[in-house]
């Protein structure tokens, strides 16, 4: 039967991916705020702290 081998698909890709860990989102603005904490403090990065909040909730971490 041809219909046979379609009824039973494998996972789609989306599936098959385990989901993101908030460690490993927005590693771009994680190490501009880690970089910018160690240096300056965190009381002068508010800026890159919340760009690195924004990209997280971008993703869909509730932050």
């Amino acid at each position: 039967m041809p219909g046979l081998a379609d009824s039973n698909p494998a996972l789609p890709e989306s599936q098959e991916k385990k989901p993101l860990k908030p460690c490993c989102a927005c590693p771009e603005t994680k190490k501009a705020r880690d970089a910018c904490i160690i240096e300056e403090g965190e009381e002068h990065c508010g800026h890159v702290i919340e760009a690195h909040k924004e990209c997280m909730r971008a993703l869909g971490f509730k932050i």
